[in-house]
């Protein structure tokens, strides 16, 4: 059954049609001139020189260690609250994963935890911009240049933000964005790396190509096209995807002004509800706003969680839980062997977040159905367990 309020829906208008429809008629359906155009404008978002498209923002993290040289026996410090990819990309490149907890406020790690988990294995430092905040990945940066360890700037959710005047994607060696379907901008599957390094650029434009001659991207070449120098693989970015990504680039704008809207109308509706954590965003950050993701207060417990989001969802309002800690998913207690209780900030925040619908057409109205809707969750489960308290408007 389809939502009448989902979690997420893509922005997607007669211009992103038209560039999809224009590059089906074109016949260069990869490796054509859409992805170096759609490269060249997230990389000037991000202040960058060099944009690689690849196939996910997962591949770009892959990419990118593979490029920095990390294999067996390395290290990778990441964080704990974060979407999987973030640790899998690390044991793909046959290095081990280090979780550090996060920042109680921003979702983060901080620099200070980070430091901690350094050793003469760390190869590199994979900081995540959780929910697209890129609080204190200045910090890390300048912890990673005194150490002289790569940053990795996993900013999938964050393109369009700031912090103190620089933008996401801007931070440590190289950057890496995303533009799944609930993304900022979408491109459906797809991502991109941003570096001002030549030689880590051209190192990924290979890789991403089976590992040809960068200089061989654009087409088969006689006796090119079938020399591969290292070993690479096929993570390209379709000129279909790309053209989806650069008819979005062209709306940037006004796609990031009314997820700003979107946002704000949430926070002035919420803002009385005092079971409710808000996103707690520095007043040196500019957000774009990838979700809207709340927190129960800590009295709550995973399980009243969970029965509030069922019962958005009964109403029909999309809403979800958000970032189970990597450390605690099955795969990675099975071969690492951990186990509840080694990163009580990441445990405590899964337990109690609430992703709320988040796209670019959400009205005030359906804004204020779903904070009306999610106080009245609130307090059944609050009546459940016999602490009935004021909430929304109190």
């Amino acid at each position: 059954m389809t939502e009448a309020i989902p979690l997420s829906r893509p922005d997607i208008s007669d211009r992103e049609i038209r560039a999809v429809v224009e590059t089906l008629k074109s016949g260069r359906l990869s490796l054509g001139p859409k992805a170096p155009q759609f490269e060249k404008m997230v990389a000037e978002r991000a202040g960058r020189m060099h944009g690689v498209a690849v196939s996910s923002g997962t591949a770009g993290l892959h990419l990118a260690l593979m490029a920095l040289g990390v294999g067996p026996g390395d290290e990778v410090i990441t964080p704990a609250f974060s979407f999987v990819a973030s640790a899998n990309c690390i044991l793909h490149s046959g290095a081990t994963p280090v979780f550090v907890d996060c920042d109680p406020k921003s979702q983060n790690v901080c620099a200070a935890e980070v430091e901690k988990k350094i050793t003469d294995r760390t190869k590199a430092i994979i900081a995540v911009e959780v929910f697209g905040n890129p609080a204190g990945i200045d910090e890390i940066e300048q912890l990673a240049l005194r150490y002289e360890i790569p940053l990795i700037e996993d900013c999938a959710e964050s393109l369009g933000c700031s912090l103190a005047g620089r933008p996401a994607g801007s931070f440590g060696r190289v950057g890496v964005f995303s533009f799944y379907p609930n993304k900022q901008v979408t491109t459906a599957e797809g991502g991109v790396i941003v570096t001002d390094d030549d030689h880590l650029a051209g190192l990924c434009r290979s890789m991403r190509n089976h590992g040809r001659p960068d200089l061989v991207e654009q087409g088969p070449g006689l006796g090119t096209w079938l020399v591969h120098e290292r070993l690479g693989w096929n993570y390209r970015l379709s000129d279909l995807h790309a053209a989806l990504g650069v008819a979005q680039m062209e709306r940037f704008d006004e796609i990031i002004e009314m997820r700003q809207r979107v946002a704000a109308v949430y926070t002035r509706t919420l803002a009385g509800n005092t079971n409710l954590i808000l996103p707690t965003i520095g007043d040196d950050t500019v957000m774009s706003w990838y979700v809207y993701v709340v927190r129960l207060s800590a009295e709550f417990s995973q399980l009243e969680r969970d029965e509030i989001i069922a019962g958005l969802r009964r109403h029909d309002i999309g809403a979800s839980n958000y970032f189970p800690p990597i450390p605690l998913m099955p795969f990675y207690r099975k071969v690492f062997g951990y186990k509840p209780g080694g990163f009580p900030c990441a445990e405590s925040v899964s337990q109690r977040t609430i992703a709320l619908p988040f796209f670019n057409s959400l009205t005030d109205n359906e804004i204020d159905l779903v904070c009306q809707t999610l106080d009245v969750m609130i307090q059944r489960v609050m009546f459940t367990r016999g602490a009935l308290r004021p909430g929304r408007g109190a």
